[in-house]
This record gives structure tokens, sequence and C-alpha cells, in this order.
């Protein structure tokens, strides 16, 4: 399996980011980590072999990006304002540095985003923000509400990542480009964010915005349930 390990002093965040890259061709996935882990995370926890025929065969090119949660939603000390600042950073690092440099390697025109926990909602943030560069995104046992890491608090910034309240407000060309990606959100019936998920699902249905709710039985928010929800899903929402 073809794996490459990148690393550069990114502009966006001011500070040194890490990635790798599994496959040689195919369409383009972008992984995020869970809660504050790091690039190297869904290799060691074996997802790379989940994904094997469809990396050695060349359907897939994986980019497993590092996180800044602890910097972001995470960082408690900061306002919840700056929290948002910083996330909008990181948004900025994906779009104006990860992506070229996929496209650069890889000019298959079809983009995923994917993540679980914490990295189901940066894959489903990015993608419902910029649905004119993802053709597909899967949030496995996510949480879309950010408010719960800002006390409350709102503004612009903070509203512009929280898909649990935009959702309702996009218009116009945005929310036909939206209608266009194949949106998967899978998740555990007894999982503690269940309520939320099924929230966002109706708020995009009620804005004729199609996505597939997947609910899996017990719990089902841990790495097991992952291998077995991406094998499912990650070609399509059956």
């Amino acid at each position: 399996m073809h794996r490459e390990h990148h690393r550069w002093h990114s502009p966006s965040l001011g500070r040194d980011m890490d990635l790798l890259v599994f496959g040689h061709a195919g369409a383009r996935v972008l992984v995020y980590p869970t809660s504050m882990g790091r690039y190297y995370e869904w290799e060691d926890r074996g997802m790379m072999e989940v994904l094997g025929d469809h990396l050695r065969n060349g359907w897939l090119q994986v980019y497993c990006v590092d996180s800044v949660d602890s910097e972001s939603w995470y960082a408690r000390w900061k306002r919840p304002g700056d929290r948002a600042w910083r996330q909008q950073q990181y948004e900025n690092y994906v779009l104006d540095e990860v992506l070229p440099l996929s496209r650069s390697k890889n000019p298959n025109p079809f983009l995923m985003a994917v993540g679980a926990s914490f990295g189901a909602y940066h894959a489903v943030d990015i993608a419902f923000r910029n649905p004119h560069l993802f053709g597909r995104v899967l949030g496995l046992s996510g949480m879309y509400d950010i408010g719960q890491f800002t006390d409350g608090h709102m503004d612009a910034n903070v509203f512009a990542h929280n898909p649990s309240h935009y959702v309702s407000h996009l218009h116009g060309g945005h929310l036909d480009a939206l209608r266009r990606v194949d949106i998967i959100l899978a998740t555990g019936r007894e999982d503690p964010n269940v309520a939320n998920v099924e929230y966002l699902s109706r708020a995009l249905w009620e804005k004729d915005v199609g996505n597939a709710l997947r609910l899996w039985d017990g719990w089902s928010h841990d790495w097991p349930y992952w291998e077995r929800m991406l094998r499912t899903y990650i070609g399509g929402s059956d």
C-alpha cells in the first residue's frame, strides 16, 4: 500500500502540520481524527487496512490530517469567539493547503470528507460550508451542535461553524450545491448524541436536502463499529 508523510509550516495556522497520504489514485478522501486526535490515528487503529482493497486497487486515496482541537473548541481558556476563529484558520489550512496538495497529486475530481466522533463534526462542517468541493460526506457517531463548547455564547464565528444552527439558514446557490452532496449520518440508537444527529437530518430534509440517516443498534460509538460503518458506507448510503 502506498504511504507518504508530509510536514510543512502552515501559513494558515502559524505552525507545523503533518499529514499522511494512503493510496495512489481514485476518489480523494479527507479524513479527520477523533477529539484532539493525531494524523496517524486512523492508521494506528487499523482503518487503512479496512480500506486496503480500495487503496491497493486505486479506488480511493486517503488524506489523514492532524487536528488543532486543543487550540480551538477544546481550548476552554479562550473566549468562545476565539475558539471559533481558530476553527476557521483550521478550515483555511485544509482548503488552501491540504486540498491543493491533493489535487496536485491526484486529478480525480471526486472528494469525500469522513470522520468519526468529533472528526465527524469536522467532516460535516467543512462539507456543508463548501459543498461545491465535496461529492460525499460521511459522519460516524457525530455531534453537530458546537454549543456545548461555547457555554451558550453565540457570535458570527461560532454560528458559522455550528451545523445544527446554520443549516436552517442556508439558501440560494449554496443550498443547491449541498443538495448534490451524498450526506450519510450513521450513529448508534443509544449514542448520547443521537438526538442531535436526528435533528440535523430533519433540518436538512426541511431544506429539501436529502440525507441518509443510519441508526445502528446499541451504543455503536467505538472503533469496531466505525470499521463496519466505514466498510458499509464508504461507497454510498446503502
